[in-house]
């Protein structure tokens, strides 16, 4: 198992959103995470990110404990999240973002190897990698924010909302590029709103209400909940 979570509570303060979460990834999948807004989707992702404290239970990255790391040392384990909206630097270069992903790293062969590899899965950043983050397409912000992610070497990439605000083209485009990180050896939890897109990607899926996991199972299955098609897809 590459990343095992028992029992997860956590929130903001004294306001508790997660309660009681476990779920688990293995290596080689996507795995999504569904539900409605204020579920408590972004806040799992944060928590395990070590952005917010874990108030109970347990996280592991295959036989490591990191419930209690902070955010530096699990992206040292291999822990990575591609942040909702993006959040790069607007007023750096494509290259500068990318090179960024990989601060903790000191393998300079490796990071040349994989700046290659993300300029061969998103040649639009190979062409414009002399320009500014800021001036960029949202599509190509998106890439640009995976690319950072794989340049720190994730065994486990997370990404918050990857078609968020983003025209059918460029979705269609990403989701071609998890399919081939995927291949490439990258596991990925994937949190979407469009949840017709993430249960057609991803290969099994939990389903967030208010802050505990209420099914799960193959995303094909899910798809195929009338519950899941009632509550999500309006069917």
């Amino acid at each position: 198992m590459l990343l095992r979570v028992d029992g997860l509570s956590a929130g903001y303060g004294d306001i508790l959103v997660l309660q009681q979460v476990s779920l688990d990834v293995r290596a080689g999948e996507i795995v999504a995470l569904i539900g409605s807004n204020g579920a408590g989707k972004t806040t799992l992702l944060r928590t395990l990110a070590g952005l917010l404290p874990t108030m109970a239970g347990a996280v592991w990255l295959g036989d490591t404990p990191i419930t209690h790391q902070r955010a530096y040392e699990r992206v040292r384990c291999g822990l990575v999240m591609v942040p909702e909206g993006r959040r790069l630097f607007a007023a750096m270069t494509v290259r500068q973002n990318l090179l960024l992903g990989a601060y903790q790293r000191e393998d300079r062969a490796a990071i040349a190897r994989d700046l290659a590899r993300v300029y061969a899965l998103f040649p639009r950043l190979r062409e414009r990698e002399h320009q500014l983050a800021g001036t960029l397409s949202g599509g190509e912000q998106q890439m640009c924010a995976i690319g950072r992610g794989l340049m720190a070497a994730p065994r486990l990439l997370m990404i918050d909302e990857l078609s968020l605000g983003l025209a059918p083209v460029a979705v269609d485009a990403l989701l071609a590029a998890l399919l081939e990180i995927r291949a490439q050896g990258t596991t990925i939890l994937l949190v979407e709103q469009d949840v017709q897109v993430a249960l057609t990607t991803a290969d099994r899926a939990y389903v967030l209400e208010t802050g505990r996991v209420s099914l799960s199972g193959l995303a094909s299955e899910l798809l195929a909940s009338p519950a899941v098609r009632r509550a999500y897809l309006g069917i």
